[in-house]
Formats: structure tokens, sequence, C-alpha cells
């Protein structure tokens, strides 16, 4: 994997084929691996970028408490610049969909696409923020694995192979647990960013797993309707659509860089 240093941090990401970058943003609390289908099926048409997140993956342990949206997307904007790349096409899911809408919402003018897959616009509700807090303090008290196991039964349809849950708990379990805290306080305090959709000039894409259980069909079309942005639902898949059925997502994402639909 290649490397790059920036905003004095230690970056890693997997790239292949050339042309157009469309740039992939993983979800929490995984890494770049979640893309390894995409980028394989893509890279006849665009230079696919997956990036380990700052404290994910093989990018260098962070040491801020607190893992904001924004500070994601000023690093992504900052590989980019690095690696000399005017435009992406961005692509996030679940957290990495959180993070593209901060992206949108700072740099517009570095988007040709936005593609938002298995997440939300809005702002966590009561509940959930009382959810991350005290997923916060179990991974403090009790390490990772009990969220690991907890996590995977919702993340995925209940068709999915024991291959894809165990590949899902081996990313979740390698995660530093201080990254899975900070990151989980970051969300909690991330505002809803639905208006910067209705701002956008750029095609957009919502993808959505049929049987998500963390951003539902209705927050997909939420989303949808304010960017008026075609929305797929995809068959057999819950909120990690790019592993559990990605021929579709694929194909989704093709049929996006093919719009020559400007808003």
């Amino acid at each position: 994997m290649p490397e790059v240093i920036i905003n004095d941090h230690q970056v890693f990401y997997r790239e292949k084929g050339s042309g157009s970058v469309a740039l992939f943003v993983h979800g929490f609390p995984f890494d770049s691996t979640m893309w390894i289908e995409q980028l394989d099926a893509l890279s006849d048409v665009r230079r696919c970028i997956a990036p380990d997140l700052r404290g994910f993956g093989r990018s260098a342990p962070s040491i801020r408490p607190v893992l904001t949206m924004e500070d994601h997307a000023f690093d992504l904007v900052a590989l980019t610049d690095a690696l000399g790349v005017e435009q992406v096409d961005l692509i996030g899911l679940s957290m990495g969909g959180y993070i593209a809408l901060a992206f949108a919402e700072r740099y517009p003018e570095r988007l040709r696409t936005l593609a938002l897959v298995d997440t939300k616009s809005t702002e966590d509700s009561i509940d959930a923020k009382a959810g991350r807090g005290a997923a916060a303090e179990r991974v403090a008290t009790e390490g990772r694995t009990g969220v690991a196991a907890d996590m995977v039964s919702v993340l995925v349809a209940a068709s999915a192979s024991n291959w894809i849950r165990a590949r899902l708990r081996t990313m979740i379990e390698s995660t530093p647990a201080e990254s899975i805290v900070a990151a989980l306080i970051g969300m909690k305090d991330r505002p809803d960013r639905t208006a910067v959709l209705s701002s956008l000039s750029v095609p957009v894409a919502v993808i959505v797993g049929e049987h998500d259980m963390l951003a539902s069909l209705a927050d997909a079309d939420h989303m949808a309707v304010a960017a008026g942005a075609a929305l797929t639902v995809v068959p057999d898949a819950g909120h990690m659509a790019p592993i559990e059925v990605p021929i579709t997502v694929a194909q989704a994402l093709r049929t996006l860089w093919s719009s020559g639909r400007v808003r």
C-alpha cells in the first residue's frame, strides 16, 4: 500500500486503476479493505483510491480524544492535494457518508459526483447519542470484543455468510480502542447536513441495503429527495451493501459516473 504524510500524519491508501479519481471513504470502525471489491470492479473506469482514515487500518495511530467528521474531511482534501487531484467522485459508507457530507459542505468545488451508501444526513437522535456514549464507555472499560460481536449481528442481512461476518469482525477488532472511542464521540456530535444535499450542483446517488437496520430506507429516501438523487435499494443486503452485494453497488456507481446531469 502507498502512503503519504498529510497534516503531520501518516496515511496509507489502496489504489487501483487510472484516470479520474474515485475516493472511497470507509465506515466505522472499519478500514480500506471494505472497498476491495469495488476497487477491483471499477478500476477499468476510475483511478480508485481508498484511504485508511486517521487512526484506522494501517494509518498512524491518532492521539486525538475526538475524531470529528470535519477532521477526516480536512485529511481527505489534504490527501487529494498531495496526490495532485483537483476533483473526485466521492463515495462514503456509514461514517464515511457523514465525512463525505462534511467534505461536500466545505469543499463543494472538489466534487465531481457524490455517492452516499448506507448512511444518513440527519444528526443522531437523543437515544442514538446516548447509545454512542454508552458504547464508548464500554469499549474503554471492556475492550473491543463485546462491541464487535454486537455490531456484526446488526451490520448484515440474515443471509450474509460466515465469511462476511468474520471479515467484519476482523476489521472491528483490528481497530484501536482509542480510535473507536474518538470516532463515537465525533459521530455523536455531528450536525444535520441535509441542507448540504439541497445545495449541491453535482450528480448524487444514494445506495442502501434492503435490510439495513442502522441507516434505513426512510433515511435514504430523505437524502435522495433532498438531493434530487437516484436511489438504489440493494436486495438481500444490510448495512454493508458493498461487501454483501458488491456487483449491485458497483453498477450503481457506474451509472452515477456516466450521468451527464448537473443540477
